[in-house]
């Protein structure tokens, strides 16, 4: 090889070793840091990641830097802000920093697993982030109930708070809807309105509020009452649990409700009673008793009625028994029926009558009173 040559192989290979020297400088520049404490991020799908970005200028002039993402996954949304500018470049003087916000949109159908891509100011840095689905997503909708089951008796209201959640992609149009048997009442309300359907963002949920009312006359016992949430495309159930303790309740009455009678001094009346089972719940050992003036009896037939279901009524007698001292005039006679859990009473009026052999008595009198005036006016009336 020549001597020209020689110099002309020395001085490329210097060349290419101050260009590669010069590259090497610029790739791994330190002038600029970009800096967030928490790189990596485990999260639910649907879920918003906000990162809170400093980017530091650690040289003596001023850094004019330009920013992007990369290696983020096709369908998440992302948004690179100071305060309410979106920033894509800033100029940061020198020792100082500046800070941006940086939020990260999971969508909702995601597979479970690491998902990593990079905030890049070019030539002066980058920094990666991992974020982390901890679950495989959805794109369904959640119906979730606070509490599924309540207790109460026959007439109380059931009232449920639920929480409808939209997990798809698109806005929904719900109808809100329950199939329970005939005279049960379910009804919906919503932002305190009564509402039929409601509107429900996409990845938003909404509050409802169901409340139950069951039949008057419904037995004791433990119901389902299935409720649905149904749009175009999608759709939840909640099964609601109601439990019927049951209601006493019983009405001591006559066939007819007249609560009055008449009697005469001394003598007895038969007083036909009923008693009504107006509760929801089976009623036993119904105890009759009474209070009356004094003299009067009252005995009833039978004296306990041992068992009397819901709904149900029954038949008895009542004996009233008058002072034979009575005088003419109206008396109160209360008459109850008692057991452990309800009771009932009556009042009666009884108008007492003087017997008919007084009246006869009083007219004896009469006439003998007049047959003396007769017979006196006879003897001396003509002296």
């Amino acid at each position: 090889m020549s001597i020209r040559m020689k110099w002309l192989s020395l001085l490329l290979s210097s060349f290419l070793g101050i260009v590669s020297v010069g590259l090497h400088a610029a790739g791994n520049d330190k002038s600029v840091t970009l800096y967030t404490p928490f790189t990596k991020i485990l999260v639910p799908p649907g879920e918003s990641v906000n990162y809170s970005i400093d980017v530091i200028n650690n040289s003596d002039e001023v850094k004019n830097v330009g920013l992007l993402l990369s290696g983020v996954p096709r369908g998440w949304k992302y948004e690179l802000k100071s305060g309410t500018l979106d920033v894509r470049q800033l100029s940061v003087l020198p020792g100082e920093k500046k800070s941006l916000t940086l939020k990260v949109e999971v969508p909702l159908k995601v597979n479970k697993g690491n998902y990593r891509f990079n905030v890049d100011a070019g030539s002066l840095g980058s920094l990666p982030l991992t974020v982390t689905v901890s679950q495989q997503g959805t794109y369904q909708t959640e119906f979730t109930v606070d509490q599924p089951n309540i207790v109460g008796h026959s007439k109380a209201s059931f009232t449920y708070s639920a929480d409808l959640k939209n997990s798809t992609a698109e806005k929904q149009l719900y109808a809100l809807e329950s199939n329970v048997p005939r005279g049960w009442n379910v009804s919906f309300s919503a932002n305190g309105k009564d509402v039929a359907s409601v509107d429900v963002a996409e990845n938003s949920n909404q509050k409802i509020t169901i409340k139950v009312v069951p039949p008057v006359s419904v037995e004791a016992g433990t119901y389902k009452i299935p409720v649905r949430a149904v749009s175009g495309s999608t759709s939840a159930t909640i099964e609601l649990e109601t439990v019927i303790t049951g209601t006493y309740d019983m009405v001591l009455t006559t066939p007819t409700g007249l609560l009055s009678a008449g009697i005469t001094a001394g003598d007895e009346k038969r007083i036909e009673l009923v008693v009504d089972n107006t509760g929801s719940s089976e009623l036993n050992g119904i105890k009759f008793s009474s209070s009356a003036p004094v003299d009067w009896t009252v005995t009833f037939d039978p004296k306990e009625i041992s068992k009397l279901k819901a709904g149900e009524n029954a038949r008895i007698y009542a004996a009233v028994k008058a002072s034979k001292e009575a005088i003419a005039g109206d008396y109160v006679v209360k008459m109850e029926a008692k057991t452990p859990e309800a009771t009932s009473k009556a009042e009666f009026r009884m108008s007492v009558k003087t017997p008919m052999i007084w009246g006869w008595i009083g007219v004896f009198i009469v006439l003998v009173a007049l047959g003396s005036v007769y017979y006196l006016f006879r003897k001396y009336g003509r002296r």
